[in-house]
């Protein structure tokens, strides 16, 4: 996973994922239910990808991957930023990014769960 295109696919094929442009032209952010779980700017090369994670996961991840460091702009105990270089293998950003999508959707009421039909 390289590009902007290849995250958008991954992310269309998530339960209730929409894409949005809250902050600016260039600022994709991905949400569920109203939530954001990932964002990426469409004019950074490489490309980077800011995702939710438990605060332990995110440790570990900057433990073993220097790519992964604390979000940008974001809470840096909750998000990180990931930069697709092709050092982080493609199935772990997969799983980083459904991984971001579940614990937002974790978060929500059952009746905004149960509305997302996937």
């Amino acid at each position: 996973m390289h590009s902007t295109a290849d995250v958008r696919g991954v992310c269309a094929a998530l339960p209730g994922s929409r894409e949005t442009f809250p902050f600016d032209a260039t600022t994709l952010v991905f949400k569920v239910a109203g939530k954001m779980y990932a964002l990426t700017d469409l004019t950074a090369d490489p490309v980077t990808l800011s995702l939710k994670v438990r605060p332990e996961d995110g440790e570990a991840l900057r433990a073993t991957y220097p790519a992964v460091q604390p979000g940008y702009h974001l809470n840096k105990r909750h998000w990180v930023t990931v930069t697709l270089d092709g050092t982080v293998p493609e199935g772990a950003v997969c799983e980083l990014l459904a991984g971001s999508h579940a614990l937002v959707v974790a978060g929500l009421t059952r009746a905004q769960r149960a509305g997302l039909g996937g």
